[in-house]
């Protein structure tokens, strides 16, 4: 067993060549500051508990970067903090599409309406930067709700093409949503089914 000091820069260096007494150091040193921040920000217990282990796992998972981090406390709170907001953005937007299947629920609060908000803006930037078929093909099918043998018929296409075409889209959307960091609620899986 190592004698470890309380210098993170030194426990990430060791994280790094695999050693799991550092990372168990590192792991009980900010579990709770860690916890009781998540905890603040979503109120919710369990969720608390998959964001402190998805953080300690992206540690690990990260280790062969570890050495390049200078600070790494400010490293492993930015990862809290953005999985914090990536669970209250999916619940805003969770909420957002079931206002939209059953109207008579609540108004929502301004974060959840900007976050539905920003969900639909980032949806519609993809569908533009995709070729002009497939953009017309998406467009019939999500606005218009046209079947695909109906699109095929509109323009003079395969049905196995049209839907190739979607397919490709909504690859294509999906990735630009990942990137924007927004996650699959149920609205946004059925804005993109084929």
């Amino acid at each position: 067993m190592h004698a470890y000091t309380h210098d993170n820069k030194k426990l990430f260096e060791l994280i790094s060549e695999g050693d799991e007494t550092a990372f168990r150091q590192l792991f009980h040193q900010y579990a709770p500051e860690f916890r009781a921040m998540a905890l603040h920000i979503t109120k919710t217990a369990a969720v608390t508990e998959d964001i402190l282990q998805e953080t300690f796992l992206r540690l690990w998972l990260s280790r062969d970067k570890l050495k390049e981090i200078e600070q790494p406390r400010s490293w492993l709170l930015r990862i809290v903090f953005y999985q914090c907001f990536t669970y209250l953005r999916r619940q805003a937007v969770h909420h957002k599409a079931m206002a939209t299947l059953a109207p008579e629920e609540p108004v929502f609060s301004p974060e959840e309406d900007m976050a539905y908000a920003f969900m639909q803006e980032q949806v519609a930037l993809a569908v533009q930067q995709l070729p002009p078929q497939a953009k017309r093909i998406y467009l019939l099918s999500r606005g218009q709700g046209l079947k695909i043998p109906e699109i095929a018929a509109q323009l003079s296409l395969s049905p196995n093409t049209v839907k190739n075409s979607l397919v490709r889209s909504l690859h294509a959307i999906r990735a630009h949503l990942e990137q924007s960091g927004l996650l699959f609620p149920m609205l946004v899986l059925w804005l993109l089914r084929v």
